[in-house]
């Protein structure tokens, strides 16, 4: 059975970018999701949506845009633009976890409304030809959420359903829930793709060997804190390559120039990096001082001069 990885998408974090960049020196995933497009209200789709998603800047890749909303109306206005960029597909976001969101019953948040849900489907299936999937988390409060959502959802023509096998409150802490994943497996006609705490080739065997009828695997924060997973998981091994540091330190100065050219001043730049190193970190030796680091660098030569110091020593190591 042919395995598929696939890039969850991670907002701040996995925009054209990074997802260029990713795909030049390290590979392995078969396709990315863009982060959610959310339209709060208006029916105008920011810049910075428009720019991640645009064709000339993903030639390389093969991209699924992904909407974050509660509203049919957002929904099929946002299919319009994703169209007529040429996108036959629309991921629905219903896994994100954030307060921000939730409390706005959108994402994880809205897992519970099944009602909704269904007459978002209904009016977006009846309007439009777009090819819907689905990112979900089990539910907000408990992992049985999904379990009444399931059979409404199966009365639609979806692709396939993702699920992040945890509960939205959890955020990212705690374990993922296995036993609950495997009910949804048994209570859904719909194909079902694997996300949660793929962080090693071993933990992504185990749940191979677990879960035998998964053929797509989702992989979000262990894709940023280790670049070379996908492209091992497909090579089959444990092996890194003799140069991963420098392909890594390579790697990171593209993404570094590029934001730096894009985002203005100093403090931005710097917010930016401190994001991708507090999982970078984890593929150094001492992931926290080695984030402590970073986190001290007060300006920009200072940064340059923190993350040389990194790689020459990781490479000494290696």
């Amino acid at each position: 059975m042919n395995q598929t990885l696939l890039s969850s998408p991670l907002q701040g974090f996995t925009d054209h970018k990074f997802r260029n960049a990713f795909n030049h020196f390290f590979g392995g995933i078969d396709t990315f999701y863009a982060p959610y497009i959310r339209l709060n209200g208006k029916l105008v789709i920011k810049n910075s949506y428009q720019r991640d998603i645009l064709p000339e800047n993903n030639t390389t890749l093969t991209v699924i845009p992904q909407i974050m909303t509660n509203d049919a109306d957002e929904f099929l206005f946002v299919t319009k633009y994703v169209q007529e960029l040429g996108y036959k597909e629309l991921n629905w976001n219903l896994g994100c976890p954030y307060p921000m969101v939730t409390k706005q019953g959108m994402g994880s948040g809205l897992i519970s409304d099944f009602e909704k849900i269904n007459s978002i489907l209904h009016k977006v299936h009846n309007e439009s030809d777009i090819i819907v999937s689905m990112k979900m988390r089990m539910g907000y409060d408990t992992p049985e959420e999904i379990l009444d959502v399931l059979p409404i959802l199966d009365t639609y023509p979806l692709k396939n359903i993702a699920i992040h096998a945890r509960i939205g409150k959890q955020l990212y802490k705690g374990g993922t829930n296995l036993e609950a994943f495997q009910k949804c497996l048994d209570n859904s006609k719909h194909k079902m793709y694997y996300n949660g705490d793929i962080t090693s080739v071993a933990a992504y065997k185990k749940l191979k060997n677990r879960f035998p009828s998964i053929d797509h695997w989702m992989i979000g924060r262990g894709l940023i804190a280790d670049p070379f997973l996908p492209g091992m998981i497909k090579a089959d091994t444990t092996e890194y390559p003799k140069n991963r540091f420098d392909v890594f330190s390579e790697f990171h100065d593209r993404i570094f120039q590029e934001y730096d050219a894009a985002l203005s001043g100093p403090t931005p730049i710097k917010m930016k990096m401190l994001g991708f190193w507090e999982y970078f970190s984890q593929s150094f030796d001492n992931p926290q001082k080695t984030f402590k680091k970073i986190k001290k660098a007060s300006n920009a030569k200072n940064y340059a001069k923190a993350v040389d110091e990194i790689f020459k020593e990781a490479r000494s190591y290696s």
